[in-house]
């Protein structure tokens, strides 16, 4: 996306594999290269590339599966179209050859964590989310004037009022999350918006900036990931099938790390850093 002369490359291989017209959709650009410097001036619309299904041909947007609807390219799965039912053996067994609604994993009966809205002297149990950043650019650190301007500047959770007020949270005080997996200190940003019994921490704030000791072990107070672990399915590791392959990151086609709980309370001690 960023190297004209590749990207054209690419689609001549296409074209070879597919027998559709499609270096066209790059050749505009062939001579074309986006350096950093490029981007450090203005953002810099992309190339469109093989890597990605859409089209930036002529200044459009992009638009995901363009380039299969339109030219005919053949969708990845075992019948080059759009797929729904998977009729691997593993998935049938599972009951999983179709989209289908899965209930969040039981985190009390598997590993010992608190039920949804228990409160002791850690904290209220709460489940634990989190989305792409709010004040981001993609799924890039926020550690710039422009994100640090519409934020408050350091890590922080979101939490539903009812919540709050069940540990004496209020508005911007430092909080401190805490599970089997690790630990997260930040402050509290409580909303009428968020829904009793779930808070968020938004992905990627960056740990740099406004980020204390803990209270637990006083090292540096984690990320949104510091409360995660990634737990598999069997159907996680069919591989080799179609469209079915291991690939880093989730390692399948859900992020069961959604399932987390964790305790919030309020922080007692002074903040250090």
């Amino acid at each position: 996306v960023s190297n004209g002369h590749l990207a054209t490359q690419g689609f001549r291989f296409l074209e070879k594999r597919t027998g559709t017209e499609l270096a066209d959709l790059a050749a505009e650009h062939e001579g074309k290269q986006i350096t950093f410097a490029d981007t450090q001036v203005q953002p810099v619309p992309v190339i469109t590339s093989p890597e990605w299904s859409g089209s930036e041909s002529g200044g459009r947007r992009y638009s995901p599966f363009t380039i299969n609807i339109e030219r005919k390219k053949p969708f990845h799965t075992l019948t080059g179209r759009q797929q729904f039912y998977v009729d691997h053996d593993w998935f049938l067994g599972m009951g999983e050859m179709l989209p289908v609604y899965r209930p969040p994993l039981d985190m009390t009966a598997l590993f010992g964590e608190k039920p949804i809205g228990e409160q002791n002297e850690l904290g209220v149990s709460v489940r634990y989310l989190t989305p792409h950043n709010k004040w981001s650019i993609h799924s890039e650190y926020q550690d710039n004037l422009f994100m640090l301007s519409l934020s408050r500047g350091g890590q922080s959770v979101w939490i539903s009022d009812r919540d709050a007020a069940k540990v004496g949270i209020r508005d911007n005080d430092w909080i401190e999350m805490v599970n089997r997996n690790g630990v997260v200190a930040a402050r509290a940003i409580v909303s009428h918006r968020m829904p009793e019994g779930t808070v968020y921490m938004h992905h990627a704030q960056d740990r740099l900036i406004d980020v204390p000791l803990t209270e637990r072990d006083g090292k540096r107070g984690g990320i949104h990931n510091s409360l995660t672990r990634v737990l598999l399915k069997p159907n996680h590791i069919v591989g080799g099938y179609a469209q079915l392959a291991y690939f880093f990151n989730y390692i399948g086609p859900i992020g069961n790390n959604r399932d987390e709980v964790t305790m919030i309370r309020k922080r007692t001690a002074p903040v250090e850093y």
